[in-house]
C-alpha cells in the first residue's frame, strides 16, 4: 500500500504540487513523478477514459509512487469507490452546491463509520489482496480524500457549511465555471472569482480543510501560493502539447527562413 504524498505536504504544513492530465499519456505520470510533482489530476469530466485505461494510469502512478486525483463524470456510489478500489489516492467531485450533497458524496466513498462505501479487499489499492482487511481499512481512511469543487455562486454562500462537513477533506474552486456564473449576477452582487478563492481560502483554513484553485497564468499561481493554497495545480497536458508543438513550429519557420 502506498502512501498519498498529497496528504504528507498538506500534513506537514506544505503545499501539494500538481500536474493535470485529460489524455491517455504514460509518459507524463513518469515524467510528472521524476520532476517532483505529489500528483497528477485526471480530468474524467471533461475527458473519455475507458475503464482499462484508467486502471493502467493508475497502475503506472503506483509505479512511480505519485498520486492520482480524479475528477469523475458521474457521482454514481459504486463507480465512485471503484476509481479509490483501482489505486486513485482522491477524487475531486465537480458541481458540488451545498452540504446535503457533500454529506452525501461523503457517504458514497468513505468508509464506515464516516460513511457507506462497500468493502473489496482485491484491487490495487488493496495489493489485489495481499493486504490484511484491517491494515488495508486504516491505510484506507487515512490516505484517501474526498474534495468538492465550488463551481456556482450558490455554492459559495453553502461553503462554510460544506467545510464544516467532517469527512469532507477540502474545497477547490472551478475558476471558469465559476466566473462565468458570477458574470451573469446581477451588477450589485458580483464578486470577483479572485475574491471568491480569497473567502474559500479562509473557510477552510478556519475548519482545517484542503484547498485551492487552478490557476489561469503564473501570476495567479504566486498569488494562490502567497495565499497558502494546499493544491497548486500547475501544467496542463494540452496546453504543454501545445505550447511545445507551437515552438517546435516556430523553430522550423526559423530555420527555413535562415537557410533560404
Amino acid at each position: 500500500m502506498r502512501h498519498s504524498k498529497i496528504l504528507a505536504r498538506v500534513r506537514a504544513g506544505k503545499s501539494a504540487r500538481l500536474a493535470m492530465m485529460g489524455h491517455f499519456l504514460p509518459p507524463f505520470i513518469a515524467h510528472a513523478a521524476h520532476l517532483g510533482f505529489d500528483g497528477v489530476w485526471i480530468d474524467l469530466e471533461h475527458n473519455p477514459f475507458d475503464d482499462r485505461e484508467l486502471q493502467s494510469l493508475l497502475a503506472f502512478c503506483h509505479l512511480y509512487d505519485i498520486d492520482a486525483m480524479i475528477r469523475p463524470p458521474t457521482r454514481e456510489k459504486a463507480r465512485l469507490y471503484r476509481y479509490l478500489e483501482d489505486g486513485a489516492s482522491g477524487l475531486m467531485i465537480p458541481h458540488v452546491n451545498d452540504a446535503q450533497a457533500a454529506r452525501d458524496l461523503a457517504q458514497s466513498v468513505k468508509f464506515p463509520p464516516e460513511g457507506d462505501r462497500g468493502l473489496f479487499g482485491r484491487g490495487l489499492e488493496a495489493s489485489f489482496g495481499l493486504d490484511e482487511k484491517d491494515a488495508y481499512l486504516a491505510h484506507a481512511r487515512r490516505e484517501t480524500f474526498l474534495m468538492v469543487q465550488l463551481e456556482t455562486p450558490v455554492s459559495l454562500t453553502q461553503a462554510e457549511a460544506m467545510a464544516a462537513v467532517p469527512a469532507i477533506d477540502g474545497l477547490y474552486v472551478g475558476p471558469s465555471d465559476l466566473g462565468l456564473r458570477l458574470d451573469l449576477l446581477p451588477e450589485g452582487e458580483r464578486l470577483s472569482v479572485e475574491t471568491a478563492i480569497e473567502q474559500v481560502g479562509t473557510i477552510c483554513k478556519r475548519h482545517g480543510k484542503i484547498w485551492g484553485s487552478l490557476p489561469r497564468s503564473a501570476d495567479e499561481l504566486r498569488h494562490h501560493a502567497g495565499l497558502g493554497s494546499n493544491l497548486l495545480v500547475w501544467g496542463i497536458d494540452w496546453r504543454m502539447l501545445q505550447d511545445g508543438l507551437t515552438q517546435a513550429s516556430r523553430d522550423i519557420e526559423q530555420a527555413l527562413r535562415q537557410s533560404g
